[in-house]
């Protein structure tokens, strides 16, 4: 990945996207490392991806990961993938290899660099009891509640400004070294019942970060673990384990989100009292995108609950989501080097990301001719037996895509918006005796239609000019509209899936009190019309064929990308990718 120099908001303009180039931009984190190296504080740049495997990956980890493996390589080093799998309730297999999955889909290699905090038990024990012997660590009694009780909370004072008061030591808090060793050993073996003892860090009680008031480094906890069974019945918290394995593997900067920033004196009090690898903790801005939750706890929640169709459905953020609806790593990749890498947090238009994959699928994406919601246009003056082959471009922004072969035929379908009986203003399309160019093929000029009993239209008939083949219309025979077509009698069925935002608010986490009184839930804020099926629509022959995840502009409809699944009868499934149009080209030309 050759990495590029940005402006200081972070925003690349005309950036090489793709499998030639990432961008990253020059931005705080480079300046610090730039910093290290040249002091001497770190003589190489080695960074990890650590996610916890208790879900799918979505573009918000798209980020965080585009910045440890283009920042290694930005500085000759090399990235980690680390599992930071040290909850046993709420981790599987099947998160470990959809992470690893949509990592290599986006592009990216850690080659031998696999590991898994697991497998860092034994050395997280030992330095657990360095620290104990230290004095710095005591087993405590207490309950969670109790804990919680004993730290405090922070809150606000007269003038409104929130104030930390002190907390109150454990009254466990000044056991003997000797006697937190043994308890310790006696947690390892399972003497004690979950939840009964902890090992907690002695720090400060009346530090004003509430992170620092001896927090918990061990907890009993009775759940089989995917990796090591039931080989351990204490697990290392977070802020405990996720210091000391990036020390383990000689992580000379660790890169996290910005939520991270308060647990850093945390997370260099325990590599000091390790007396470990010093890595350095860098926080930056996480992604939040508008329309969309960024969470996996409420991206679960849409799972479990069946909003969604699982974690891979296409209006989830997710990696695996956004793939099926027909992104590509190329716009993903472009996007999150375009926004920047910033040490505030914002709100990103969805709308941006929409105009990264445009961009992109307009380069590579083949033009095809698909009809979704069909009517039956009769050509009057073609004879029933003639099939015409017509030639058509693949993509005009790529020569090298070719041309293809379609067939024409007396009848066709064409889009029920296409006609009008009793055409509205400006309407350049088939009404009575109006004329229109199917592209690719003719003019026809409409001479009439159908309606069955019920006065709905059933077919539109219309004559075609044979001057006007391809193109090669006369003077006197210019046309305001064109409209696309397929043949009746070649095309094949497809089934078509419309996706809209899941959510219908900007931001879905701002909840409001439901009508009736009651405290309101983000599920509030669904788009009932997110998804919209249609069976019976029809295109061009050569899509019977298509690639699961081969994406297709269908010609004045907007981009489509096949599904793996098959519907009704077998039919190709399609989801639609995104539209034509983009609003953000038109927000950014107005600012």
């Amino acid at each position: 990945m050759a990495i590029a120099d940005n402006d200081e908001t972070g925003r690349v303009e005309n950036a090489a996207i793709g499998d030639a180039a990432d961008t990253a931009g020059s931005d705080f984190i480079s300046e610090f490392i730039k910093e290290d190296l040249a002091s001497g504080r770190a003589t190489y740049v080695h960074t990890r991806f650590p996610p916890e495997p208790n879900g799918w990956l979505h573009i918000g980890h798209c980020k965080a990961f585009y910045i440890d493996f283009s920042m290694a390589e930005r500085f000759g080093g090399k990235c980690n993938l680390r599992f930071d799998d040290t909850n046993p309730e709420k981790e599987d297999v099947s998160y470990v290899e959809a992470i690893k999955r949509d990592i290599k889909w986006m592009g990216y290699d850690w080659e031998d660099r696999e590991y898994y905090a697991s497998d860092y038990y034994e050395y997280l024990y030992e330095l657990a009891v360095k620290i104990i012997k230290k004095g710095k660590a005591y087993v405590d009694d207490l309950s969670d509640a109790e804990i919680s009780e004993y730290r405090g909370t922070a809150v606000p004072d007269k003038n409104n400004i929130t104030i930390t008061p002190p907390g109150r030591n454990s009254p466990y808090r000044d056991r003997s070294v000797e006697e937190n060793l043994d308890l310790f050993a006696r947690m390892r073996t399972g003497e004690f019942s979950d939840g009964a003892k902890t090992l907690r860090a002695k720090i400060d009680m009346t530090h004003p970060n509430l992170l620092l008031r001896d927090p918990v480094m061990y907890r009993i906890r009775r759940e089989t673990h995917y990796r090591t069974g039931n080989s351990w019945c204490i697990y290392p918290m977070y802020d405990f384990q996720h210091p000391l394995s990036d020390a383990k593997e000689g992580i000379t900067h660790s890169l996290c989100s910005l939520e991270y920033e308060i647990h850093r004196p945390l997370y260099d009090w325990f590599i000091s009292e390790a007396e470990v690898f010093p890595s350095r903790q860098i926080e930056f801005a996480r992604l939040n995108l508008s329309h969309t939750v960024m969470s996996k706890r409420w991206l679960l929640k849409l799972v479990q609950d069946k909003y969604v169709s699982g974690w891979d459905d296409p209006r989830l953020p997710t990696i695996a989501g956004l793939r099926r609806r027909g992104y590509t790593p190329q716009a993903i990749r472009s996007f999150v080097s375009r926004i920047g890498i910033a040490k505030t947090d914002s709100m990103v238009d969805i709308a941006f990301l929409e105009y990264c994959l445009r961009e992109d699928l307009n380069k590579r994406a083949l033009r095809v001719m698909a009809v979704l919601k069909p009517l039956k246009l009769i050509i009057e003056n073609w004879d029933e037996s003639k099939i015409e082959e017509l030639e058509a471009v693949n993509n005009p922004e790529d020569e090298s895509a070719g041309k293809r072969s379609i067939s024409f035929s007396r009848e066709l379908w064409i889009e029920q918006d296409d006609f009008a009986e009793v055409p509205p203003p400006k309407y350049f399309r088939l009404f009575p005796g109006n004329a229109v160019r199917l592209r690719y093929a003719y003019i026809v000029t409409c001479t009439g239609f159908d309606k069955d009993a019920a006065g709905n239209i059933t077919a539109v008939r219309c004559t075609y000019d044979p001057e006007t083949r391809g193109g090669n219309a006369p003077d006197n025979r210019r046309v305001k509209g064109t409209i696309h077509w397929v043949s009746a009698a070649q095309a094949v069925p497809l089934q078509a899936r419309l996706y809209d935002y899941l959510f219908s608010v900007e931001k879905p986490m701002e909840i409001a009190p439901r009508p009736d009184g009651t405290a309101g839930e983000f599920t509030d804020n669904l788009n009932p019309h997110s998804l919209e099926v249609i069976a019976d629509a029809w295109g061009e022959s050569c899509l019977a064929k298509a690639a699961p995840e081969a994406v297709f502009q269908f010609e004045r409809l907007g981009y489509f990308a096949r599904d793996p699944d098959t519907g009704v009868d077998g039919r190709p499934v399609f989801n639609k990718t995104i539209g034509l149009r983009d609003t953000w080209a038109k927000i950014a030309n107005k600012s």
